[in-house]
């Protein structure tokens, strides 16, 4: 199964190219013979199969560029032309991709493999042309393999259009050649198939449709009409073909290969494993101190058990700002409780039945706590990277401490929730309002969030207005930790939204039911037989990080990125984009 074990082939691969790393360097093209991997069914898949990492794996970080995770990730000058930071140029894969998809036609493998390898590499140049428009506009779109003096490296780089027309073209010749699902039964279980082009298609033209690409006319564009149809083509195959949510949230990716699941990185230990609950766990259930934790500007965004927001006076969870601090874990949404840890709660990691977490300095392990209360005569050495919350969704709970490495969940890449938000963003563009607001509640209704009396799960979005922004807080919560946040705020040109912003932590204090504060020791005894529960503290907000870069800087520069200038200078026939000085205009207009 790819990429489930080394396989025979993929050892034969490496030894023809070295090393597995350098098979994927531009220059090793050289030492390969096509004679051999394209007649050879397992050496082409091995071929192939070194291509894959390219979709990534799971990540605690993903989403330190939104508000989110804390951290001040959007430093000033984050971005320059001259610096490596969101700079991406892969024609090394591209070349490598193209090569496949010329060699493999001149080969002796049955017509079938054929196909099924031009159908993956032909997504795969679509997949990889796709993030550079996105991070810059159009970019030269190479399809044939280049020598590496060749001077058609030189090449121009062709409109944004023509760049969005030739990712689609790509694709549609996919999906031409690819088996149409790979049943998680099947060998080829984690390689393309059609409805993950079919369902990345629908993605690439919500992107062609946004203000990001349509500044002048975001809303009323004429390529809304074609990212619907694509999307709602998605969304019926897909459906009909048994693709739905899943029952229980939490299992969305801890339970592998399930319905909700479009494409999966398949993960098996010891082969190959991934950095996610050795970075979201607390450090003294961890490998060293959590790297990604959850701020009080997103635990706020979570709604209530009725679908509004706590301080919406319509909700029946109606709560003060003040009130809500001291009471933020009651009556939430489920997937809140499926997708935070905070200080008090239930938290068996590590198959510790009846175990709390604690974050009160002095009262929780000093690689977990957080806060400056006095009291406790200590220091926290956390306060620049914790928040008093960690992340909950997709841990592996039952891996002990001493195994948080070998975390071998397949990471869930697309999933059927993002197709129905997909789909459910394009019909509220063009007119529909009603459909986006059923793929609402059944999202919802998942989740577990109470229907109300009116059926309609605490959404009250009357207007395309109400309802783009009802489907932007439900992606930002659905989605959550999965590295979707800042990118749906940059293709909606909403970077104001993070531009300027701090972010905040929770300090717990524990304390007697008269409300005075708690002795420390008193409360440290407690909390070693997990006694203290969430009742027992009080809470108050402290901006985080403590020391460094506190607020965000994100300027409109940033809907597209600069080429690096080093590129521009190996090729004269470049330009450089506008905003950044150039005279290259990345959008469709």
């Amino acid at each position: 199964m790819i990429m489930k074990k080394i396989t025979l082939a993929i050892l034969l691969l490496a030894g023809m190219f070295a090393s597995c790393k350098r098979v994927l360097d531009i220059e090793d093209l050289k030492n390969y013979n096509p004679d051999q991997v394209w007649n050879d069914e397992n050496l082409a898949n091995a071929y192939m199969t070194g291509i894959y990492p390219m979709f990534g794996n799971w990540s605690p970080g993903l989403e330190q560029k939104s508000e989110q995770l804390a951290g001040i990730f959007w430093y000033a000058d984050r971005i320059t032309m001259t610096n490596g930071e969101f700079k991406i140029w892969p024609y090394d894969r591209i070349r490598l991709i193209n090569t496949a998809i010329q060699d493999v036609a001149k080969g002796s493998l049955k017509q079938e493999i054929k196909d099924a390898i031009t159908g993956q590499a032909l997504f795969m140049r679509a997949y990889t042309y796709f993030e550079m428009v996105t991070y810059y506009g159009g970019v030269p779109y190479i399809t044939v393999p280049q020598e590496k003096d060749d001077p058609n490296l030189a090449t121009p780089r062709h409109s944004t259009k023509e760049c969005f027309d030739l990712i689609i073209k790509d694709l549609d010749e996919a999906m031409a050649k690819l088996p149409k699902q790979n049943l998680p039964s099947s060998a080829d279980y984690g390689k393309i198939d059609g409805n993950f082009a079919l369902a990345f298609k629908a993605k690439v033209l919500l992107y062609k449709a946004s203000p990001q690409f349509n500044p002048a006319n975001p809303w009323g564009n004429a390529y809304w009409a074609e990212a619907h149809t694509v999307n709602k083509q998605a969304y019926d195959e897909l459906k009909a073909q048994g693709y739905k949510l899943v029952d229980d949230y939490s299992n969305i990716a801890l339970v592998e290969k399930g319905p909700e699941t479009v494409f999966a990185v398949v993960n098996q230990y010891p082969n190959k494993t991934t950095e996610w609950d050795n970075g979201v766990r607390p450090g003294s259930e961890s490998r060293g101190p959590a790297n990604s934790c959850p701020t009080w500007e997103f635990v706020k965004a979570f709604p209530m058990k009725d679908g509004k927001l706590y301080n919406d006076p319509t909700g029946l969870y109606y709560r003060s700002d003040a009130d809500f601090l001291q009471h933020y874990w009651e009556n939430r949404d489920p997937r809140f409780d499926k997708s935070i840890v905070w200080n008090g709660k239930d938290y068996p990691v590590s198959g510790k039945t009846g175990k709390r977490q604690y974050t009160a300095l002095g009262v929780a392990h000093e690689l977990d706590d957080f806060g400056v209360n006095p009291a406790a005569q200590t220091n926290s050495t956390n306060l620049n990277r914790y928040t008093g919350f960690f992340i909950l969704k997709n841990s592996l709970l039952r891996l002990k401490q001493a195994e948080v490495q070998q975390y071998d969940v397949d990471f869930v890449l697309m999933r059927f929730a993002e197709v129905m938000l997909n789909y459910a963003e394009t019909a509220n563009e063009t007119g529909n309002t009603a459909a986006a607001l059923a793929i609402l509640k059944e999202i919802r209704q998942r989740a577990g969030i109470e229907p109300g009396a009116d059926g309609n799960y605490g959404i009250a979005a009357a207007t395309r207005e109400a309802m783009r922004e009802a489907i932007l807080a439900e992606r930002n919560i659905e989605l959550c930790f999965e590295g979707q946040r800042f990118w749906d705020l940059r293709r909606l040109r909403l970077l104001n939204r993070l531009n300027g912003t701090t972010k905040t932590g929770v300090e717990a204090i524990a304390i007697r039911p008269d409300g005075t504060d708690m002795p420390i020791n008193e409360a440290r005894e407690q909390a070693n037989t997990y006694t203290l529960t969430e009742m027992n503290f009080k809470y108050s907000l402290l901006q985080v990080p403590r020391s460094g870069v506190q607020v965000s800087t994100l300027p409109d520069t940033y809907y597209f990125f600069p080429i690096l200038s080093d590129i521009l200078d190996r090729n004269p026939n470049l330009e450089q984009n506008a905003n950044w000085g150039g005279s290259f205009n990345p959008t469709l207009e």
